[in-house]
């Protein structure tokens, strides 16, 4: 990837994140404007939130809503704000939403301990525990998804179901040219950008920025494969990426037949798992599909997934 693919792939980077940051996702979809009473748009405040001390870390978490748990694991470089300020009042109103801040990540301080898929993963099992929840369904973006793997072949009876939106269960997983660009990722392509504004407004030393841009990027700079666990996860899973993603259509296709699909429901029956593949969205794009995800999320969360398939 050349020097001018990078610099258009952080830019675009950028924007979506200042977008995400909006109440509404209006531009790439083409959706009308959002009355201002609407979900989206009312103010949502979190029921209880703080620090749980989690192996080692002060894990910052907020938690929304009542009702049946579910807990929202954010990318790379995020924050609760960057990642789910739109997401958040779309599901809390019927559901306890737990969002945190992993390892390095916002207000969750670094620790002199290596940045892992694995470790973030037993994080989010310790939070739990803090939280007196004995299972949850678990909701994984990009990097979260990875962590959202890792959750449910370590902690599988914390795990109700699954969801992964852009997120990938082996290093080549990814686009060649995807996985080839990480190598070229540094502080400087993030100066100015929400991700580095936010981090300095949370109380983090600006100085280390570096240092944080370094740590998030070297979890895939090493080579994983998770393909035999992930494949015999218990748990239903839906995983959603798009036609533009940064996620191969192989990789995911992989999961969706080891899960029950690839075969034709009128014949043997719905799988309990799902698979999505959103047209004309891209991996950051993802988080501005909030008219598509949230009605197939609820709905797979919601539904009797032994139901019998319909007829005529």
């Amino acid at each position: 990837m050349n020097k001018n693919m990078i610099t258009f792939f952080l830019v675009a980077t950028v924007m979506a994140v200042a977008t995400s940051c909006q109440p509404g996702p209006k531009d790439q979809q083409n959706v009308p404007a959002k009355p201002e009473d609407t979900p989206v748009n009312k103010p949502v405040k979190p029921v209880e939130s703080g620090y749980a001390d989690v192996n080692g870390l002060k894990m910052y978490y907020e938690v929304y809503g009542e009702g049946k748990p579910i807990v929202l694991l954010h990318g790379s470089y995020m924050t609760i704000p960057l990642n789910w300020s739109h997401i958040i009042p779309l599901l809390a109103g019927n559901r306890k939403v737990i969002v945190a801040e992993m390892q390095g990540h916002g207000r969750t301080r670094d620790i002199p301990r290596e940045l892992s898929y694995e470790g973030m993963a037993d994080d989010v099992s310790g939070l739990l525990r803090h939280l007196k929840t004995d299972s949850a369904d678990i909701l994984g973006y990009s990097m979260g998804g990875g962590i959202a793997f890792q959750f449910a072949i370590r902690h599988p009876e914390q795990l109700r179901r699954l969801v992964v939106l852009s997120g990938s269960y082996t290093h080549d997983g990814w686009w060649p040219d995807v996985e080839a660009m990480y190598a070229t990722i540094d502080a400087n392509m993030f100066k100015g950008s929400p991700m580095q504004k936010q981090y300095d407004s949370l109380g983090n030393d600006p100085a280390h920025f570096p240092e944080f841009v370094k740590k998030v990027i070297s979890i895939d700079m090493k080579p994983y494969d998770w393909s035999k666990e992930v494949k015999n996860i218990k748990a239903p899973l839906f995983m959603a990426i798009g036609d533009a993603d940064g996620i191969r259509y192989e990789h995911a296709l992989a999961l969706f037949r080891a899960k029950g699909g690839g075969k034709m429901g009128d014949i043997h029956g719905l799988p309990q798992s799902r698979l999505a593949i959103l047209p004309g969205t891209t991996h950051i794009g993802m988080m501005q599909r909030t008219d598509w995800l949230i009605p197939m999320i609820t709905d797979f969360l919601d539904s009797d997934l032994n139901a019998a398939p319909p007829t005529f």
